[in-house]
């Protein structure tokens, strides 16, 4: 979104990359999709997470160059760090942006209501903060025609520090992550244990997926909560997304909407879920799966 609304505003468009370790590493990606011009901050001190400093951060470089619009993803650092800053700048601040229509009536259309909800609204305030909403754009490489990297050092403060993250802990997922995987096989609770998983996860692993569940299924501790897909868990965005036993309340909808493809397995014909499917099984999970991976296996010749 950042390189078409560069183009409409005929803008160059830059990107700034504060404390990352590997934020070097990022460059090349940055030029080949379009941006001429990359900021670097050197101090160390940002390499972890620290809303309050990388805010500051970006309102000096904000002061500096003049943008007309600042973009961020609409993750949950991306919307903070934007919120962090539309307050320090006395701002207004549009979420989730799945389209941008620029000029006199600056106007952008967002998610609101967990996805359910399409809102348009107008962006009065200079420069226009917004961030993007995930999975809503799929842009081809466009490398930029120049490109320059500078160094930014913006003189922080220990009090910039107050609040930043203490420390990381890795999942323990093994195999491809939920965020990776080209197929997600979730469980909800149709499932009806923690048991009940190994069928998904076998059928995950001939799949080359990976497994993931409903909210029901992680606050019953049949899943680990990094496996939670939905609003206030993973948002995923795979070419195929296998729901099995999920009814499809709004909140899990939401987290694959990005998903290509859409298969629903419920015994309910009546399941929400089959509205928003792309294929659709009505039948007993325990079933369909063990049928699914012994006909994967068959095609296999294993």
């Amino acid at each position: 979104m950042g390189r078409r609304l560069a183009q409409q505003m005929d803008q160059p468009l830059a990107a700034l990359l504060a404390g990352a370790p590997e934020a070097s590493g990022l460059t090349d990606q940055l030029k080949e999709y379009g941006v001429s011009r990359v900021w670097l901050t050197g101090d160390e001190r940002l390499a972890r997470w620290a809303p309050q400093a990388q805010a500051r951060v970006l309102a000096r470089l904000i002061e500096q160059e003049r943008p007309q619009v600042v973009l961020a993803a609409a993750t949950d650092r991306g919307n903070e760090l934007l919120a962090y800053l539309a307050a320090r700048l006395q701002l207004g601040l549009a979420t989730n942006c799945t389209e941008v229509h620029p000029g006199d009536d600056f106007t952008v259309t967002r998610l609101r209501w967990g996805g359910s909800l399409l809102e348009e609204a107008r962006l009065l305030s200079e420069p226009k903060l917004l961030t993007v909403a995930l999975h809503v754009n799929a842009p081809e490489p466009q490398p930029a025609e120049s490109f320059q990297i500078e160094q930014f050092v913006a003189q922080l403060e220990e009090r910039d520090f107050i609040i930043q993250m203490s420390k990381m802990e890795e999942s323990a997922h093994e195999g491809v992550s939920l965020a990776e995987a080209k197929v997600v096989v979730g469980g909800g609770r149709g499932v009806g244990n923690a048991e009940g998983f190994k069928s998904l996860e076998e059928l995950a692993q001939l799949l080359g997926g990976a497994v993931g569940g409903s909210r029901v299924a992680t606050n019953n501790g049949w899943r680990p909560h990094a496996d939670q897909i939905g609003q206030t868990g993973a948002q995923i965005a795979p070419e195929l997304y296998i729901a099995c036993g999920i009814s499809g309340a709004i909140q899990h909808v939401v987290g694959c909407k990005g998903a290509k493809n859409i298969l629903v397995i419920n015994k309910d014909p009546e399941a929400p879920f089959f509205a928003r499917a792309d294929y659709g099984v009505v039948g007993d999970l325990r079933e369909v799966i063990p049928a699914l991976v012994e006909a994967i296996r068959r095609e296999r010749g294993d």
